[in-house]
C-alpha cells in the first residue's frame, strides 16, 4: 500500500468528522428591565429572552433602578419573580436575582 495514498484518506476522513461536528456557541445577551414597564414592553423583553433561549444563548437580565426606586429593591424582585415564572417552560435560572448598587441581575440558561 501506497503510505502517500494511505495519509491522504486519513486526512480526508479527519476533514469528514469535522465538518459533521456541530460546536454549540453559547453566547450571552442581555436585557435590561426597568421596573416602571409597561406591559406592551414587558411582553416584548420577554418574547426576545424566549427567542434567545431557544437559540441556545444564555441571557443576562438586568433590572435598573433610577432615584428613588432605590428604596424599593421588593418591586424590582418582583419583576424579576414574573420574568422568571414566564419563561420557566423552557429555561432555569443559573444565577438568582441579586441587587448590585443601582442594578439587580439574574442569569437565565436553556433547560437540558
Amino acid at each position: 500500500m501506497d503510505y502517500g495514498k494511505y495519509k491522504f484518506e486519513q486526512q480526508k476522513k479527519e476533514k469528514e468528522a469535522r465538518k459533521k461536528q456541530r460546536q454549540k456557541m453559547q453566547n450571552i445577551k442581555e436585557i435590561k428591565f426597568r421596573i416602571k414597564i409597561e406591559d406592551h414592553d414587558y411582553q416584548t423583553k420577554v418574547k426576545h429572552i424566549r427567542e434567545f433561549i431557544e437559540h441556545g444563548d444564555k441571557v443576562k437580565v438586568w433590572i435598573w433602578f433610577r432615584g428613588r426606586e432605590n428604596v424599593h429593591p421588593e418591586i424590582g424582585e418582583k419583576l424579576a419573580q414574573r420574568i422568571i415564572n414566564d419563561v420557566s417552560d423552557i429555561a432555569k435560572v443559573e444565577k438568582p436575582p441579586k441587587k448590585e448598587g443601582r442594578n439587580m441581575l439574574f442569569t437565565l440558561v436553556p433547560k437540558g
